[in-house]
């Protein structure tokens, strides 16, 4: 029994936009397609009459500088991302989540796009964006529309995307300057079950000792992907130091929802945890914000794929 019962390529945003609406019965945006068929195969996912194909479109796989930010299309497979030498020094968080996801033949072939529509609160695409600060890019019939991505975010699984008459564009970062630094680290089963029992992304910026700015995201840490904002009320302005390092333990632990999972870990394994990967992406973001680049590290231009 065939899972979709029409296929359509799409080759501008138009184009797919106009497929979306024209459909005669419900249609999903397919790009790497690495969850979304297997969702459909294995009946996790409803009914589906036309797949819309936009792995053609030029700005959805377009993924370089604009002005003063990084543009990732959302066709962007993670193994361009992983491999890309600029993104790992102005997004290294990104990165870092990026190389998690899956194994290398997936990563080929799975989109950041794909992460982050899925809506789940621990996808580590998304966590390493949040924390970085990204802002979306969504398009309708109605125009284009750019907004944070926290606000994307619904219920676990949802999103304020309408599968009908909504893109996901792509997303914007700002680059990194001097001071500034970011890091993931999740923690997971040793098979490699491929959701994590927990993971974490930081932004930071310092000046001499002191945190002048932190971004912090947690997933799994509510029903949504999480920014602790409490947690970096509590590290702004602080010298850094086993002091603030534990003020932000306690900060995190009382304003984190964790929850059990049967599949993964208990709650209270979970709160035994983020105490310790805290400390770990703080110092680790901590000791890279004081690495100085060369010329190469902070220069705008375009950001190639490898070969391209």
């Amino acid at each position: 029994m065939s899972i979709y019962k029409e296929y359509y390529l799409s080759h501008n945003i138009s184009d797919a936009l106009k497929a979306l609406s024209n459909a005669p019965g419900p249609t999903r945006i397919i790009a790497g397609g690495t969850d979304l068929l297997l969702d459909l195969k294995q009946g996790r996912h409803l009914p589906v009459h036309t797949l819309v194909d936009v792995t053609e479109i030029q700005e959805l796989s377009a993924l370089e500088v604009r002005g003063n930010q990084v543009f990732v299309g959302a066709s962007v497979p993670l193994n361009r991302i992983v491999t890309n030498p600029l993104m790992y020094n102005h997004l290294t968080a990104l990165v870092e989540a990026c190389g998690l996801i899956g194994g290398p033949q997936v990563r080929i072939t799975a989109t950041l796009g794909g992460n982050v529509a899925h809506a789940l609160p621990a996808a580590d695409g998304t966590i390493a964006l949040l924390a970085l600060g990204a802002q979306v890019e969504i398009a309708s019939l109605e125009g284009h529309s750019k907004i944070p991505l926290e606000e994307l975010f619904l219920a676990p699984g949802k999103s304020i995307l309408d599968p009908q008459r909504d893109l996901l564009v792509g997303f914007y970062l700002p680059l990194r300057k001097p001071g500034q630094s970011s890091a993931f680290k999740r923690v997971m089963r040793p098979q490699g079950v491929a959701l994590p029992i927990l993971n974490m992304a930081v932004w930071l910026d310092r000046q001499d000792n002191t945190i002048l700015d932190v971004r912090l995201s947690v997933g799994p840490a509510g029903p949504k992907p999480f920014r602790a904002r409490k947690t970096e009320s509590a590290l702004k302005g602080q010298i850094f130091s086993n002091k603030a390092i534990d003020i932000a333990k306690q900060a995190l632990l009382e304003e984190a929802r964790f929850r059990t999972s049967p599949s993964r870990a208990s709650a209270e394994y979970r709160k035994s945890l983020a105490g310790n990967l805290l400390e770990d992406v703080l110092r680790t973001g901590w000791v890279r914000s004081n690495q100085s680049g060369d010329e190469t590290d902070f220069m705008i231009s375009s950001i190639q794929a490898p070969g391209g």
